[in-house]
Formats: C-alpha cells, sequence, structure tokens
C-alpha cells in the first residue's frame, strides 16, 4: 500500500513553528506535519535536550519529531529573537510545551504573537488549563498519580503508571485537534486564535468512563486488576511451555462456539454456564478448570483455534516484536526511517489511512540546524548576514 507522499496532503501549505521538546508538544508537531503541514522546529543552540536522553527517553526525538525541519537560535539574543520573529510572522501556527510565562518573557506569549500575525494560531500544552493547579509542574506520571489512572491500572492499594506516555501522546493530539478546529475557524472570521490542551484534564477525560460508571451506579470503579469482570472469560492463560495468550468469550453465541472447539460439552451443557453473567457467577470455579484443559496446548495452537473461529485472541507482545509484525509490514504501517545518526530503522505511522493511503514519512527527524540556512534565506537574510549569525553563536547550522 502506498504512503501519501506524491499527493497534495490535507494541511500542505500550512506553516508551523515549534518551540517544543521532550513528548507531547513534539506530538502536536507530528500530528500537522504528517497531514502535510510545513513544520520548522526552533531548537536552541545546544539542540532539544531531548535529542540526548537514555532509557524509556531514548525512542522520544525520532519517533515524535519526523517530517519537520530544525532550525537552532539563540532566543535570548534579540537578533535570534528577531529571526524566530521572521519566520513566525510568515507562519499559520506557533505551537509550545514551556512552563506558564515562560514564551511571554521570551517575547513569544500568544498576546505578543497575535499583534504581529492575526491570523496566528497560537497553541500551548501545558500540565493543567489555567485555574488552581496550573502553577505546579505536571509530568505524565503526575498526573496519572493525580487523575485517577494510576489507581485503575495497578493492583488495589498499588497505583501503577501506565506503560507508555499516554497523557503527553494523547495531549499533543489534542492540541493539533485544537489547532486545525483553529483554523477552520479562521476561515470563517479571518483571525486566528489561542488553543490550550493539558496533561491533567486530558488525563480526566481518559478515566471519565469510571466516573460515569460512579455516576451511573452509585459504586466506585475497581482497579482494572481487581475489577469484576464483566464478561466470564476474558483473561490471560498460561498455557505449555510458560507462554501466555490473552483470550476472551464475550457472548452467549461465542461460548457456544468455545465449548464445540475445544470439546467442552459437559461445560456447554452445564445449567450453571449457561449465560454470560452466570458464567461471571461461576469464575471461582470455572476459571481453574479452564486453565487446567487448555494448559495442554501451545499458545500458537491456541491462537489458531480461535483465529478459525472468529473468537478474540492475543498473543502478550513486547515492544520490540512489533517491528516484526506481519500485519504491520504487509499494511505499511511501519516505515522505513533514517536516525539522526545515520543508522536505519523503521517507524510506526499515524494510524489512519486518507484514501486508503498511509501517511508516510516525508523528511527524516531534522539533524541539528539542518535547515538553519534555508530557513534563513527564505526570512530574508543573506548568505553573508547567516554566516555572521551562526559565527558569532546566534544561530547553529549543520557543519
Amino acid at each position: 500500500m502506498a504512503d501519501a507522499t506524491d499527493r497534495s496532503l490535507p494541511y500542505a501549505g500550512i506553516r508551523v513553528i515549534e518551540f517544543t521538546h521532550m513528548v507531547m508538544g513534539p506530538t502536536c508537531g507530528m500530528v500537522l506535519a504528517d497531514l502535510g503541514a510545513e513544520v520548522i522546529k526552533v531548537e536552541p543552540i545546544a539542540g532539544d535536550n531531548t535529542r540526548r536522553l537514555l532509557g524509556s527517553g531514548a525512542g522520544f526525538f525520532p519517533m515524535f519529531n519526523r517530517n519537520k525541519k530544525s532550525i537552532a537560535l539563540d532566543l535570548r539574543d534579540p537578533r535570534g529573537l528577531e529571526a524566530a520573529l521572521k519566520l513566525i510572522a510568515t507562519a499559520d501556527v506557533v505551537s509550545e510545551n514551556f512552563k506558564p510565562g515562560t514564551m511571554d518573557k521570551l517575547g513569544l506569549g500568544y498576546e505578543q504573537l497575535s499583534r504581529l500575525n492575526p491570523r496566528l494560531v497560537h497553541v500551548s500544552h501545558k500540565g493543567f488549563l489555567p485555574g488552581p493547579y496550573d502553577h505546579r509542574t505536571a509530568l505524565d506520571e503526575v498526573v496519572q498519580m493525580m487523575g485517577g489512572l494510576a489507581y485503575m491500572t495497578g493492583r488495589p492499594g498499588d497505583p501503577l503508571r501506565a506503560g507508555t506516555s499516554v497523557n503527553d501522546i494523547m495531549g499533543g493530539m489534542f492540541g493539533a485537534i485544537g489547532a486545525m478546529a483553529a483554523l477552520a475557524q479562521r476561515e470563517k472570521t479571518g483571525r486566528g486564535g489561542q488553543v490550550q490542551s493539558a496533561l491533567f484534564e486530558n488525563n480526566v477525560f481518559l478515566v471519565a468512563q469510571h466516573m460515569m460508571q460512579f455516576a451511573v451506579t452509585g459504586k466506585p470503579a475497581a482497579p482494572m486488576p481487581g475489577r469484576i469482570s464483566a464478561w466470564g472469560i476474558y483473561d490471560v492463560f498460561t498455557v505449555r511451555g510458560g507462554e501466555q495468550i490473552f483470550l476472551a468469550v464475550v457472548s452467549d453465541t461465542q461460548w457456544a462456539v468455545f465449548c464445540d472447539a475445544f470439546g467442552l460439552g459437559d461445560l456447554k451443557g452445564d445449567p450453571r454456564l449457561k449465560t454470560n453473567n452466570d458464567r461471571v457467577r461461576s469464575r471461582d470455579w470455572l476459571m481453574p478448570q479452564l486453565r487446567e484443559r487448555l494448559g495442554a496446548f501451545t499458545a500458537k495452537e491456541l491462537g489458531a483455534r480461535f483465529e478459525q473461529q472468529g473468537l478474540p485472541f492475543a498473543p502478550i507482545t513486547r515492544p520490540e516484536d512489533l517491528l516484526d509484525d506481519p500485519h504491520l509490514n504487509a499494511t505499511g504501517g511501519l516505515a522505513p526511517m533514517t536516525l539522526p545518526d545515520g543508522r536505519e530503522t523503521r517507524v510506526p505511522l499515524l494510524p489512519v489511512t486518507l484514501d486508503d493511503e498511509r501517511l508516510g514519512v516525508r523528511l527524516q527527524p531534522p539533524r541539528l540546524g539542518e535547515h538553519t540556512r534555508e530557513l534563513l534565506l527564505q526570512a530574508g537574510y543573506s548568505n553573508a548576514e547567516v554566516d555572521h549569525l551562526i559565527a558569532s553563536g546566534i544561530a547553529a547550522a549543520e557543519a
């Protein structure tokens, strides 16, 4: 399946200037970039610190900065700030995710920039929307703890953050959605506007189903590992060879199919297991029997039989295994990418298609200052002026 590299993408012609780091702000820019916008990443002279993260942060920069250009400027110097303002004067969107007040101090806040460019859409990604908490420093883990997600993910009494940066990523997506809405509104009014997205409010949106469960039933939602399942069979099974597989039987029709597929006629005919709710109430004695009977199979054998019968199942997969996933590779869900250090890899694309095409990688994650000269020349600087800015340490360009 071809990716969308040679056709007009929805946001082609839109220019985005981003002052972002880590995950939340860069995710917003990546979504807009994948959709065709020209996204210019303004970095400090030494580069975005995200480039140098180790451990769990090592994948942040290459994942969330594809399809972007990099310019390195010293914004504390008036000449560097002037260059940034020249770019912003040509922009449709400015995106940032620094602490409240940081951009205002630099002269890059919403009020200042909207006077420079009334059509500008200004997107701020914060820890909290304006209110009593907005002075606090937020991280994904902080809002997961205070927003109920860690409580729901962990075992009772053992709160646990989700295994990925769910609020950073989703908060950046909501920033992009807000930018899209503001651009659409601009078509009607001729003016830009201010968009704000926040980690805490994003997290609350994620747990809203559990809040509403309480509102409807009057009973607090139990943490996921301690919950009463809504379905009789909806569990991870450890099977032959110590492998694990998730198996689900979520309707009475599926129960009959499941029993027939595995020769479980005695269970199919047991009146105590007639309906799904009966099976939920019988889990204390039913699940040990199923674990014993299914434990003789390998995970591969179980998966093949469940797939043949149209029953829900899933192997327990590690993230690195997905690089070799046959479905992702067959459908173009992984695109070739060159890392800033020159190594080749593959990267997951946005999980959407437009007219049956995936939104591909048009630009590799940029090297620091890779586009500094090109962008300054476009902004009206001469080659000699660019040379002077670089020599003075006001700008940095790829050697």
